[in-house]
């Protein structure tokens, strides 16, 4: 039986972008507590769209050829088995996540933004609906902060519940289209996501929506995972007929190709990203989006190549070797785990009146160690031994 290869600067990469993410968070804070728009780490919110690319080659990459209808081997999958697999990989953190937030959101004193203050029990209906990823729709009564959050005690599972679409998507539908028609649909579902971001149809100049369940937001969050998404699996199907790995050593389709995979990748790949969301906001001319069509190319043009490069090239060197398992262990409970703690950190500038890093650094240290470290320790305590348990 072929073993394929296990991607670890793509696990890397999936790390530091949910630090990333972290990091943008940071400065978001600062926005909500000043009243203004995000002036610094203007773009970190793109960290979730090369989420959803990986999520698509890898997922694409893993189960391809494992069908039962195209493959009799022992490892053929049916759908039931794949939404299995799914679920113990994901839904776990779920929970843990929503068990942070309600937490968090009693520490806080259990009230909304404004100082309502929330019945107990509209409180664990948020927390019951959240461990099942059911959304709450903008005026709930269970909408215990008042944002009109998807998720109000944990507001970045709205994205889980766009990867859960995305996964049904390709087990139905997705992984059945030939090469030429998932072309089809990338291209169709891109000049869609283009039109909806160009043109600012969600409002927010940027492409950082799908957090709420009101019509923009709701049909620009499934574009915006749609497309990454299924153009992820159109790299990863494509990816070995350029690109053959052997004895981890790489063989290019062309001369070139060997300039760009170096034992550098992954740091090469880190600094494009950071550089990328780091710049400046681009203010809008007339009803065309500049900052939207600024994102839309990082998600277009950079990221394939990030990943492409990242799935192709060869980490050689032991410290990087463990910041990449170490980063990529640690991505998806980082990124499910944090925004409570960032609740707590912006009620915390609110209350202060406090809206720079100059005036907060200490702090905002500490809220990155603590969410790195509890992050760590929902999946040595808690996920690695759950799913573990119910893979058996």
């Amino acid at each position: 039986m072929n073993i394929k290869p296990h991607y670890l600067i793509l696990d890397g990469l999936r790390g530091a972008a949910a630090l990333m993410v972290l990091w943008y968070h940071v400065f978001e804070g600062f926005a909500f507590a000043g009243g203004t728009a995000i002036e610094t780490f203007n773009h970190g919110h793109l960290g979730v769209d090369f989420f959803f690319m990986l999520s698509g080659f890898v997922i694409s990459y893993a189960y391809d050829d494992r069908w039962k209808s195209q493959s009799r081997n022992a490892n053929s999958l049916t759908i039931g088995a794949f939404f299995k697999r799914r679920l113990i990989r994901l839904q776990p953190m779920v929970v843990m996540g929503a068990l942070i937030g309600l937490i968090t959101y009693l520490i806080q004193g259990g009230v909304r933004w404004d100082g309502t203050q929330m019945s107990f029990h509209w409180i664990m209906m948020a927390f019951l609906l959240a461990m099942f990823l059911i959304p709450a729709y903008p005026g709930a009564p269970y909408d215990v902060r008042g944002n009109g959050e998807m998720y109000p005690l944990n507001g970045p599972s709205w994205s889980l519940f766009f990867e859960y679409i995305g996964n049904i998507l390709y087990a139905l539908f997705i992984r059945k289209l030939s090469n030429k028609q998932l072309t089809a649909l990338v291209v169709t579902i891109g000049l869609l996501w283009i039109a909806f971001v160009v043109f600012d149809i969600s409002g927010y100049d940027m492409i950082g929506i799908g957090w709420t369940l009101d019509a923009a937001n709701f049909l620009g969050g499934l574009l915006r995972m749609l497309f990454p998404f299924s153009l992820g699996m159109l790299m990863a199907r494509n990816f070995n007929k350029t690109t053959r790995l052997h004895d981890n050593k790489t063989t290019s389709f062309c001369p070139c190709f060997k300039l760009f995979i170096t034992k550098n990748i992954f740091w090469i790949a880190i600094i494009v990203m950071f550089v990328l969301f780091s710049m400046p906001y681009i203010s809008k001319t007339g009803d065309i989006s500049v900052n939207g069509i600024y994102e839309l190319a990082c998600i277009i043009f950079v990221f394939p190549f990030i990943v492409w490069f990242g799935a192709a090239g060869n980490i050689t060197s032991k410290f990087s070797t463990k910041i990449c398992k170490f980063l990529g262990d640690i991505s998806y409970p980082l990124y499910i785990v944090h925004y409570p703690v960032m609740y707590l950190f912006y009620s915390w500038l609110i209350d202060n009146k406090l809206y720079s890093l100059g005036e907060t650094w200490q702090v905002v240290l500490l809220v990155m160690a603590t969410n790195i470290a509890l992050a760590y320790a929902c999946l040595k305590l808690y996920d690695e031994p759950i799913r573990k348990l119910l893979n058996r």
